[in-house]
C-alpha cells in the first residue's frame, strides 16, 4: 500500500473507481467516501488510463461491463509509473461473463467483487487489495470454472472480433495474413465451439459471455 497518512488507524487507500454508469458510478463513489481510509475518484471507462496514469491509485476498482468499448482495456490502468509502483486492480464481476473474468485474471487482477452481492464485500475488497492480498466473492465460482473452459483460441478470437467489426472473409484475411480458405475454417471451428447456428450467432453467444 503506497498511502502515506493515516486515519483512525489505518493507511488512507486511493481508489480510482471505474464504471460506465454514470447513477451507479456516483452511488458507489459517494458510498465509499464515508469509509475514512478511503480517498475516492470515479471516472467512466474513457478517460480511466488517463486518470490511472495521472492519480496513481493504490487501487483501481473497475467494473467489467464497458459502454465504450468491446473489451476491457484492464492492462492499462495497471501500467507502471515513473517510479516503478503499479496500481493494484480490483474488479466487479459477474458470473455469467466468465470470459470477462479470463481478461481480469491475465490482467493480474487481485480483486473480483461479485456484483450481485452485499456492498460491504466491495470495500472488505478494496482494503485487502491494498494490502497485497487476494479478495475473491465465493459466488464467482462458477464463473471462474467456466473461465477455464474458454473454447476459442486466441487465432479464432481475432477473426470473430474482426466478423463483429462487419469485416467480410476477404477483409479478415487481408488484416491476419491468412488465405480466404483458412478464415472460412477458423469461421466454422468458431461456429462448432460455440454451438451456435452461423456467424452471427456465435457473436451474439461470444459477446453474452464476455469472450468478445
Amino acid at each position: 500500500m503506497t498511502g502515506g497518512r493515516k486515519t483512525e488507524g489505518r493507511a488512507v487507500i486511493r481508489v480510482l473507481l471505474v464504471h460506465d454508469a454514470c447513477l451507479v458510478r456516483s452511488v458507489l463513489a459517494e458510498w465509499l467516501r464515508r469509509e475514512p481510509d478511503l480517498r475516492v475518484e470515479d471516472t467512466p471507462w474513457r478517460g480511466a488510463p488517463g486518470r490511472a496514469r495521472l492519480l496513481r491509485p493504490d487501487v483501481c476498482a473497475a467494473d467489467l461491463e464497458v459502454d465504450s468499448y468491446g473489451v476491457p482495456p484492464l492492462g492499462e490502468l495497471t501500467s507502471r509509473g515513473p517510479d516503478g509502483s503499479r496500481p493494484r486492480l480490483l474488479v466487479l464481476a459477474s458470473a455469467h461473463r466468465p470470459g470477462l473474468l479470463k481478461r481480469a485474471i491475465e490482467a493480474g487482477a487481485l480483486g473480483y467483487v461479485d456484483k450481485e452481492g452485499a456492498p460491504d464485500h466491495l470495500v472488505r475488497g478494496i482494503r485487502r487489495v491494498a494490502a497485497g492480498e487476494r479478495f475473491v466473492d465465493d459466488s464467482l465460482g462458477y464463473g471462474f470454472l467456466k473461465a477455464a473452459e474458454m473454447p476459442l483460441t486466441r487465432r479464432e478470437l481475432s477473426v470473430l472480433s474482426l466478423a463483429a467489426e462487419g469485416a467480410s472473409v476477404a477483409e479478415i484475411a487481408g488484416s491476419l495474413h491468412l488465405s480466404h480458405g483458412t478464415v472460412r475454417n477458423y469461421v466454422a471451428a468458431i461456429t462448432r465451439k460455440t454451438g451456435a447456428r452461423n456467424r452471427i450467432d456465435a457473436i451474439r453467444i461470444s459477446q453474452g459471455e464476455g469472450w468478445l
